[in-house]
């Protein structure tokens, strides 16, 4: 959520973002109804600072009955402004969620397409081995008896691909340990507020990705992210605590209601998958270094398992609602000869903070919100496909990418 204020001195540059972002919210209005709300406010304090002077009237003796009446007629008076105040606010926090944040100078500007690409590693290989066609051939996954209990796009996964996930999952913790994250496991449901203030606010109502629990004020997250952002809910930091480095393993629910079109076969696109998150609260003016620090962690985990990629500074208009800016790191597909999305990393800024109110204390005793960054370091689904599609032969074996050798019994192939 940005600041009211920060809006109405930055209206160009807020109205920009949103334009760019394909957010259709209205700025003007909200600030409209903030100038009713604070011109209720003004009212009723106006009247509070007068009943409290009637109230003073009355000690120290009888009141009499013009200042009783007069003393009820505020009490009522007051209630219905107060009761129209609680409205109005909440009614420009609303429109406040609607508002995106801002994105940087450096954020191409247009739709997906305008993405820039600005890192190119390995050599992309020519061929390779259908991930769905491999596992399936080998027992290793079943999305058929998934769909039975679960519904399509759900699976078991076995044997071979069972291993090989844990395999990853142990890497991807040695990598993100070794870099100073403290290792979570995070609950796997989050509450309203904390899902609207990591501020997954679809473009449209059709997009919606949650699955929300009926009867509780409850969703099933999506990212670890999510329950990260809450971890530190309503508490002030200390300066000299941050940054603040975690990373959360949980299982990740989308119900993938916007990707009509997107590449959807096998593991690559499903509704349930398994994944190791980054996240980092810390000072506003860390924020743009740890960004980088957080790619070049995931560029070192897929240089170290030998997957070819490149790394894109998304447009504006592929921007979700809290990003400022946001990489993607996508790995080259030899069975599709394309660059596929695999993992990303995020600078909130405090869009966040402000949300779920994480705040930092400074040496000098002054509050301010501090910035939250996220990345993906294993999203164990897509990064099995990418290993079956690099490393699995034409004649049914999956050679073992050296750096997973360790964590599968030093077994070279499967």
């Amino acid at each position: 959520m940005l600041d009211i204020n920060f809006i109405r001195e930055n209206l160009a540059e807020v109205k920009k973002s949103t334009k760019e972002k394909g957010y259709k919210t209205d700025i003007d209005a909200i600030l409209k109804k903030d100038d009713e709300r604070k011109a209720l406010l003004q009212e009723v304090e106006a009247l509070r600072t007068k009943r409290n002077s009637v109230a003073a009237k009355m000690k120290g003796g009888k009141p009499s009955p013009e200042l009783i009446a007069e003393g009820k007629e505020i009490k009522l008076k007051l209630a219905d402004l107060e009761k129209n105040l609680d409205t109005l606010t909440d009614e420009v926090n609303t429109a406040l969620k609607t508002v995106p944040n801002i994105i940087f100078d450096d954020v191409p500007l247009g739709g997906e397409e305008m993405s820039k690409e600005v890192k190119k590693w390995g050599s992309p290989k020519e061929k390779g081995v259908d991930h769905l066609d491999f596992a399936t051939s080998r027992g290793w996954v079943d999305f058929e008896r998934g769909a039975k209990v679960a519904g399509a796009k759900f699976y078991y996964l076995k044997d071979g691909l069972a291993l090989l996930e844990n395999a990853l999952l142990q890497f991807g913790l040695a990598k993100v340990q070794e870099h100073g994250f403290t290792y979570m496991t995070t609950p796997d449901l989050v509450s309203s507020r904390v899902l609207e203030g990591c501020g997954f606010n679809p473009r449209t109502s059709d997009q919606s990705d949650e699955y929300y629990i009926e009867g509780e004020d409850l969703a099933l997250i999506a990212t670890a992210e999510m329950p990260l952002t809450g971890y530190h809910m309503d508490e002030i930091l200390d300066e000299k605590d941050l940054p603040l480095f975690y990373a959360g393993y949980s299982a990740c629910f989308r119900k993938e209601a916007g990707a009509y079109g997107k590449y959807t076969r096998g593991l690559f696109r499903v509704h349930q998958f398994n994944k190791l998150e980054m996240y980092c609260f810390c000072l506003p003016e860390q924020s743009k270094e740890i960004h980088e620090k957080i790619l070049a962690i995931e560029e070192d985990i897929w240089q170290s398992l030998n997957i070819p990629y490149h790394i894109i500074n998304i447009a504006a208009g592929d921007l979700g609602a809290p990003a400022a800016k946001k990489y993607d790191l996508e790995y080259w597909s030899p069975v599709n000869q394309k660059y596929q999305e695999l993992t990303s990393c995020s600078n909130c800024t405090d869009f966040q903070a402000r949300s779920v109110n994480v705040r930092v204390r400074r040496k000098d005793g002054s509050l301010e919100f501090v910035h939250t960054l996220n990345g993906t370091a294993i999203s164990l689904a897509r990064a099995m496909v990418a290993v079956l599609e690099n490393y699995a032969t034409e004649d049914g074996k999956l050679k073992v990418p050296k750096v997973l050798q360790p964590y599968l019994g030093n077994r070279e192939e499967l």
